[in-house]
């Protein structure tokens, strides 16, 4: 079924479908999740929270919103509504509608003329269901740079995240895109998909996959190997910077050596990353030395360019998970039942879409903001039209 297109997010709402009996209703499905979907976006962090916000807000919510009854949700239809919810369909209708509006995610334009756009592949505990003993994961594909969620799946709660990455993968165009991930997503059945769906990808080797990583470390560790004739094969990029009371410096080498020699899906560089790290205050040092396998050949990402990759794969923790945890409060929102928690999980990627499409970079400034008006966040989701 083609996706339908949206300008607003009360557009994809409208296609979530209503789960429930016909007998009964007191409130229609879109006006409970226009109400969810407000009261995240001016702060709320948890379904009480967001109760108490519509009761003491009803005067404003019912003057714009304008409900048929003039009657407010309580916080146990609230409860019930993103407990029975088709998750399906709410991650299908709410991961894609600003995909679109993100040229700007752009990686980098390869000496081919390639346009290849970065996107960070991981996993995600939402810690608040499991001190439930309802242990729930999300695995989230997140763009480079932007931070917009492309996409989550939930992992079976008798599997892991492995299996959720190729659900996640699956029937997804990959063209110009490269998919980065860390240690746990390094197999080589996940990039042989990549590369059948015609996409990049560039991978952190460690020690769970014993012999790829021997193999690049013996590599990198070698100073003769410099000397010879692979050393045409070789590039080295170091850079640095300062910021947040730190020194860093780092050192990206990659080479073509083990393209034929590694039994690994399309092999077009290994790497060797090392970091150093100064604490200004305290002057601690860290050294740390991490590998890595791609499918870029060296005229597609120099070693620049897989640097810039591999340092924007956390935008996945910075600007999505960090957010979600911290600003937005997954972590202590106790929803476990159902499918509550993971429901309120795709609500807040779509919030943290929608703000992050608006331009905004500091999400806590934009709650804020948001929080001060009702009107201006029923403006935000599309739920009335911008005042000019």
């Amino acid at each position: 079924m083609d996706q339908p297109e949206y300008t607003t997010l009360i557009d994809a709402l409208k296609f979530v479908p209503d789960p429930r009996h016909a007998r009964g209703k007191r409130h229609s499905w879109l006006f409970l999740l226009t109400l969810i979907a407000t009261a995240m976006a001016s702060g709320q962090k948890t379904i009480n929270a967001m109760a108490d916000w519509v009761k003491l807000h009803a005067d404003e919510l019912r003057e714009s919103l304008k409900p048929p009854k003039g009657r407010m949700p309580s916080g146990s239809t609230f409860y019930r509504a993103v407990r029975a919810i088709d998750l399906v369909a709410l991650e299908a209708h709410l991961a894609e509608p600003l995909a679109a509006a993100t040229a700007a995610s752009a990686t980098f334009t390869t000496s081919e003329g390639r346009i290849l756009h970065g996107q960070a592949l991981d996993g995600k505990e939402v810690r608040g269901s499991k001190a439930h003993d309802q242990p729930l994961t999300l695995v989230s594909l997140v763009q480079h740079g932007t931070g917009i969620t492309l996409a989550q799946v939930e992992t079976d709660t008798k599997s892991n995240e492995i299996p959720a990455a190729a659900q996640l993968l699956a029937g997804r165009d990959l063209s110009h895109t490269v998919t980065t991930a860390d240690a746990l997503h390094t197999q080589r059945a996940l990039a042989q998909q990549i590369l059948d769906h015609h996409g990049h990808y560039l991978m952190i080797v460690k020690e769970n996959q014993p012999t790829l990583y021997q193999a690049i470390q013996l590599l990198f560790e070698q100073p003769p190997w410099l000397a010879q004739e692979q050393a045409k094969e070789y590039q080295i990029y170091p850079s640095a910077n300062k910021g947040h009371g730190r020194r860093e410096k780092r050192c990206l080498e990659s080479s073509t050596t083990l393209n034929d020699h590694a039994d690994w899906p399309g092999v077009g560089q290994v790497m060797r990353r090392q970091t150093e790290r100064l604490i200004v205050k305290t002057g601690h040092v860290s050294r740390e030395t991490h590998y890595g396998i791609t499918s870029l050949r060296p005229q597609e990402a120099n070693a620049e360019q897989l640097e810039l990759l591999w340092r924007r794969h956390w935008t996945i923790e910075n600007r999505d998970h960090y957010v979600r945890d911290v600003t937005m409060g997954e972590d202590a929102c106790q929803v476990h039942t159902g499918h509550g928690a993971h429901a309120l999980a795709a609500f807040r990627n779509a919030i943290l879409n929608l703000f992050r499409w608006k331009g905004w970079t500091n999400i806590a400034a934009a709650l804020r903001y948001h929080s001060a008006s009702v009107v201006r966040t029923l403006e935000l989701i599309g739920a009335v039209p911008a005042r000019l």
